[in-house]
């Protein structure tokens, strides 16, 4: 055998041994959130329950009553292998993430699911039907399967710039068995790609595109953004997701659900206060007459939020002061 033909083969081999290194990588088992491979034998169901707590009561600071009031689109899940990830903190979002982050709009997000598919990295996709308030419940099955044990889940806050909740790649498989039931508080994110304060602020692309960042109480730390609360350290749950296992698999699965289940309130939610806010002083009036007749001149401030759930109350707002004699202008 040639010196040619030698490397050759030599190279052939390296080839087939790389094609049989992916192959195991990508069909191998998954892994769990500890490290170790979910080796359950089968697949599982589960039920999910998606809870919206936006409330006046929990976030006072101008809820949404009408065009449109506060509401949530159709939430939208994966199930996917460690390889995916429909959305992260810290990270760009995806056109399917911007376009239903920004509008709910759910076709870009199906074609990316669609082609991780093809991959091997996405199971199936599901998703519920929107919940007309801030406060309600909708749920769906999931079937998870030991190739694709985690999930994650996006809902649209609506209205709202780009801001969604949801978790990112939660895995339901622990070494060989299936977890029985997780649940998770949720908390608001900006996907980055509008750079709107509030609620109904109108459309203003960010450009360029920033990371998925968590809202908190005090981020983005200005006094229009319609989550910020200075007075506590953590803004409340603005929804919930619990998700638990079935005794067995149904006979039958759909990957969309319109179960609208009634509402209660958490008993142990509190009230969110909320300070009044003011405008800052107008100008000085001017002073008419005598000043040896006591005259005083004025300035005003006007009410900016009116305080709720026991926030500090509005300061005065109007003020006085004595007028000097170079200030006073004689009437005529």
């Amino acid at each position: 055998m040639t010196t040619s033909e030698l490397l050759s083969r030599s190279l052939q081999w390296q080839l087939l041994l790389a094609l049989l290194k992916l192959m195991v990588f990508y069909s191998g088992p998954a892994q769990a959130a500890n490290g170790k491979a979910c080796s359950v034998r089968g697949p599982t169901s589960y039920i999910l329950v998606f809870t919206g707590h936006w409330s006046p009561r929990a976030f006072p600071k101008q809820y949404p009553m009408y065009r449109p009031p506060a509401h949530w689109s159709k939430l939208i899940a994966m199930t996917h292998n460690r390889q995916y990830h429909l959305w992260r903190e810290g990270e760009l979002a995806s056109p399917g993430v911007r376009s239903f982050a920004e509008r709910g709009v759910t076709v870009d997000l199906g074609r990316e699911g669609r082609e991780a598919r093809k991959r091997r990295t996405v199971g199936a996709m599901y998703r519920t039907a929107g919940i007309l308030t801030g406060t309600g419940h909708s749920t769906t099955e999931l079937l998870m399967q030991p190739r694709n044990p985690q999930l994650s889940m996006m809902v649209k806050v609506v209205p709202s710039p780009d801001w969604f909740v949801g978790v990112d790649s939660v895995n339901l498989c622990e070494g060989d068995r299936w977890r029985q039931e997780v649940t998770f508080d949720l908390h608001p994110f900006d996907a980055g790609t509008d750079s709107g304060f509030t609620f109904s602020s109108p459309n203003y692309p960010t450009s360029p595109p920033e990371n998925i960042t968590q809202i908190t109480s005090q981020n983005p730390s200005h006094p229009a953004n319609s989550f910020y609360y200075p007075r506590v350290s953590e803004l409340p749950p603005l929804a919930t997701v619990r998700i638990m296992r079935q005794s067995r698999i149904p006979a039958r699965q759909t990957p969309l659900s319109n179960h609208i289940l009634p509402y209660s309130v958490p008993q142990y939610f509190s009230e969110t206060p909320l300070d009044c806010e003011v405008s800052l002083w107008s100008s000085w009036g001017m002073c008419l007459g005598s000043c040896a007749s006591g005259t005083v001149r004025h300035r005003t401030r006007y009410i900016l939020l009116r305080p709720a759930n026991s926030g500090s109350p509005c300061p005065e707002l109007e003020e006085q002061a004595q007028c000097s004699l170079h200030m006073c202008l004689s009437q005529q």
